[in-house]
């Protein structure tokens, strides 16, 4: 990366090429309310379903959600942390740990995962907003497309426009909503079991960790370390909370009508007004996707203007949202997201716990291959744990990993969390290869 030029004192927005340094305009309030709004998406309440299990108290379950949150988030800030100090969006980030050529491998898997994540949250609007206005869903999906597009062609104006408004609105909805909710007869607390605690908690802690990839595209802006850390956790954070807890409340108090989360919320007096204020501010998600698939894709193309990036992202995100199943793609999504999880621990321990000297982000950055070795191993321990679910032409991924399970003597349903024990590996796995090298650091 060639050395970028100072921005302007009045600089309005991001650069719009990877050798333009970022303006750092953004302060604590700025990093809550950007934070706290991705985290309050519709796609939260949905996964709850997945939360709750039968037999499982209420208890134990948004104690779940509160552990899954507290783990998931505290990652998700450190990385935000390491943004704001290096100036670098994320997949450059990753230059200091693996090497120049060598984060091109993440790189890729990130534009696939934020295409697909763009496009997975212009398919929630539009079904929302179709269901609630009981209108045909593929005028929400271009609705959607187009402003999400327009949004990430000015990424700061829009996060001070989250920071200063929209999270009220939000916050409105949600506390009408859950007022409603309450008012419903709901199972005693402690009534159940506290199975398959981790199982629930590994989830939620998926959430937060799926935006690790993205956090240093926007804590780059954040004034200080220390405000874009506090940002990231705290509100996505309590956002993950809310939100959970939520779908467990609906699912709670409707749902032995059969509905879904989204069908059991219009069910809610008024509650057709607040979801669709909710499908609204939803789609500060499908904008931080499409900019952050330009932003990665300059990790390569450091000149490419990121404008134009976006406008064909956001044009191919649209497209897939009109044509394609996007649910038969969801455990695509979730393969890659367990892909993020191990280099997250590598990262972490390399960046904050690790004598590291100068974080190298440039153009030279030398290959430290030998760390794609914890990378894989965690992978490796994610599968082994809990493979990833595959239906029809993918089964056969799973069924592979659950036969490894059987050789191994894993039980398949050993109630672990995936995320705990690939990030135990990958993190171990870190202080032993780079062992030798500290060593070596001590001597000299």
């Amino acid at each position: 990366m060639s050395t970028p030029t100072r921005p302007s004192p009045v600089a309005a927005d991001a650069p719009l090429t990877l050798t333009e340094a970022p303006p750092r305009t953004l302060g604590l309030r700025d990093s809550l309310g950007l934070w706290g709004n991705l985290g309050i998406s519709l796609l939260l309440p949905v996964a709850a379903v997945y939360v709750v299990m039968p037999g499982r108290s209420l208890w134990v379950t948004i104690g779940a959600i509160v552990v899954g949150a507290v783990i998931g988030a505290a990652l998700l800030g450190a990385t935000a942390a390491a943004g704001a100090r290096e100036q670098v969006p994320a997949m450059v980030l990753l230059r200091g740990l693996l090497g120049r050529h060598s984060s091109y491998l993440p790189t890729a898997l990130n534009l696939v995962q934020c295409v697909g994540w763009a496009t997975f949250e212009i398919v929630i609007i539009a079904e929302a907003a179709s269901r609630v206005l009981d209108a045909p869903r593929w005028p929400f999906v271009l609705g959607a497309g187009v402003l999400a597009t327009a949004m990430a062609l000015r990424p700061l104006g829009v996060v001070r426009v989250l920071a200063r408004y929209a999270v009220w609105a939000a916050l409105a909805a949600l506390v009408y909503l859950y007022v409603q909710v309450l008012r419903e007869p709901l199972p005693e607390l402690t009534e159940g079991s506290a199975s398959s605690f981790w199982t629930a908690a590994d989830i939620v802690i998926a959430l937060p960790v799926s935006w690790i990839p993205l956090a240093a595209d926007y804590s780059r802006h954040v004034r200080s370390s220390r405000a874009a850390g506090v940002g990231a956790s705290v509100g996505y954070g309590v956002a993950t909370v809310v939100m959970f807890t939520l779908g467990v409340l609906a699912l709670a108090a409707y749902g032995s009508a059969g509905l879904d989360v989204i069908d059991a919320l219009l069910v809610v007096p008024l509650g057709a007004l607040a979801v669709l204020l909710l499908v609204v501010v939803e789609l500060d998600e499908a904008f931080a996707n499409l900019y952050s698939t330009a932003v990665s894709a300059q990790n390569v193309v450091a000149r490419a203007d990121r404008r134009v990036l976006v406008l064909v992202v956001g044009a191919v995100a649209t497209l897939l949202a009109l044509t394609f199943d996007i649910a038969a793609y969801e455990p695509f999504l979730f393969l890659i997201g367990a892909v993020f999880v191990p280099l997250a621990g590598v990262f972490l321990v390399a960046y904050w716990l690790l004598p590291r000297g100068t974080w190298d982000t440039s153009d030279t950055a030398p290959a430290r291959l030998e760390l794609l070795l914890p990378w894989v191993a965690g992978f490796v321990a994610y599968q082994l744990t809990l493979p990833t679910y595959f239906a029809g032409p993918g089964a056969g991924w799973t069924s592979w990993w659950t036969e490894r399970q059987t050789d191994l003597g894993i039980d398949p349903a050993n109630g672990w969390s995936a995320s705990l024990v690939s990030l135990a590996v990958a993190v171990l796995l870190t202080l032993v290869v780079r062992a030798p090298a500290l060593v070596r650091g001590r001597r000299s």
